[in-house]
């Protein structure tokens, strides 16, 4: 576990020319042991990917986008060691696995933090930023999908304030992702 306090990293939006980073970081979470439960791409697979495709997805998520934001954690040194993304979803149009959007809303996908960052309050950090974002584009909600047998990850969702949702997403062979959701309460 790290010795260092969640304070001593920066947390930032990443920049369109940081890709060969946000690369090294997903390609670092695809090799988690619990990579087959939290991502949906394996990391042959985003191995695979040309330099545009990562190019692409930095650009689209980067300080300044309107859709979707890609928050970092940077130690002291340089290395990044969290990430988080949130995407906008507008009401009225439809999400990934098909379900209608009825709320502007922040999606919350791609966490990880590299294992010997875990425990040090990171994540919350992260967390609170990537919310922090999402509502001031106007979310009322956010919400993330997560393995029914991702234990880990549920706990700390819990942790931060968000909870099952009731809506449940078939991705085939007999398991299932959960949607847990955090409403803001707006005075």
């Amino acid at each position: 576990m790290s010795t260092m306090s969640p304070g001593a990293y920066v947390i930032r939006s990443i920049r369109a020319d940081e890709w060969p980073a946000a690369k090294e970081l997903r390609l670092a979470a695809l090799r988690d042991p619990v990579a087959p439960l939290a991502f949906l791409e394996t990391y042959e697979e985003a191995l695979a990917r040309p330099d545009s495709f990562w190019q692409e997805r930095a650009a689209g998520a980067c300080e300044g986008a309107h859709g979707a934001q890609q928050i970092i954690a940077e130690r002291p040194d340089g290395v990044w060691v969290g990430t988080l993304t949130v995407l906008v979803e507008e009401p009225g149009t439809t999400d990934w696995a098909g379900f209608p959007v009825e709320r502007k809303q922040g999606h919350v996908v791609g966490v990880f933090v590299r294992p010997e960052e875990r425990g040090s309050g990171l994540t919350e950090v992260l967390f609170d930023a990537g919310l922090e974002w999402a509502w001031s584009r106007g979310a009322d909600r956010a919400r993330l999908i997560v393995h029914e047998e991702n234990e880990r990850a549920q706990r700390f969702y819990r942790k931060v304030g968000f909870v099952p949702s009731g809506v449940t997403v078939s991705l085939g062979e007999g398991s299932g992702e959960v949607e847990w959701e955090f409403v803001l309460e707006r005075p």
